[in-house]
């Protein structure tokens, strides 16, 4: 592949992130209002703001477009979330959300592939000695997937229990456990967004003592596959310092970067639902 091939691929995938999985496509299926270029989404817990463009607005005006998101949720006593991409104007934004309150998280990076691409790379990967892959969409599997986060992240994830709960019942989202001796290791979901050429892939922690055995790249293969049967065409991921690497082996390209700038007003949860 020549660089100029590549950088070609790297647009076209952009151009379909941008056109397909922005805006309206990123919000569909939550409540939510619009305040001019920007959809404010209500999860129960946390807001969420989503755009696919801000061309035109700057200073005072994307000043107070900024402040009306913050006030909206901090006014309902939640959290908010502004989802930025490295390749957006204006090129301030982040400043300004900063001026305005806003604390940036972990950067990650936008990688897409092909799904036939990868499940071409990673076929006869799909299984991992001692350890059972299966879909699921059982309470008790997401209480023993949220508890396997906790303890990946040292910290309470109680609430994805929650959140898959929700995910299934609303369709679209396919859960993967990941077990061995009747423990949950690893999980995985795949969002297979109606109207779109994409399945987006979540999730992918393991528990330290099973990691550097296949099974992230089994769980990646078997969402794959499940993507082609359902006919998307693109597999996207916004992926971790740690991830990034492994997927751009595996032949994920990157097209941007992807920043959550987070308003907490004080005694809000800040867990997104």
């Amino acid at each position: 592949m020549t660089e100029t091939t590549r950088d070609e691929q790297i647009a076209t995938l952009l151009a379909a992130y941008d056109d397909q999985l922005r805006g309206g496509a990123e919000t569909s299926g939550v409540p939510s209002t619009t305040d001019g270029p920007v959809i404010r989404v209500e999860y129960p817990t946390r807001g969420f703001v989503s755009y696919r463009s801000l061309e035109g607005l700057d200073g005072a005006e994307l000043d107070a477009l900024i402040a009306r998101q913050r006030d909206f949720f901090a006014a309902k006593g939640q959290a908010m979330e502004w989802k930025t991409r490295g390749h957006d104007l204006p090129a301030d934004l982040p400043e300004r959300l900063a001026k305005a309150g806003f604390v940036p998280e972990e950067r990650e990076t936008v990688v897409i592939a092909e799904s036939a691409t990868i499940a071409a790379r990673l076929q006869g990967r799909e299984a991992v000695d001692g350890v059972t892959i299966r879909r699921t969409t059982e309470l008790s599997d997401f209480e023993r997937i949220a508890a396997m986060e906790s303890t990946v992240w040292g910290e309470d994830w109680s609430w994805l229990t929650g959140d898959l709960v929700s995910r299934n019942a609303a369709g679209q989202t396919d859960i993967y456990v990941a077990e061995a001796g009747g423990e949950v290791v690893s999980a995985a979901w795949a969002v297979h967004k109606a109207g779109t050429d994409f399945t987006g892939l979540w999730g992918g922690s393991t528990l330290a003592e099973w990691r550097g055995r296949g099974i992230y790249k089994a769980l990646v293969a078997v969402r794959a596959a499940r993507a082609i049967e359902l006919g998307h065409r693109y597999l996207q991921v916004d992926a971790s310092d740690d991830s990034s690497p492994i997927l751009q082996r595996l032949g994920f390209l990157p097209v941007t970067t992807t920043t959550p700038y987070v308003f907490t007003p004080a005694g809000s949860d800040s867990h997104q639902q």
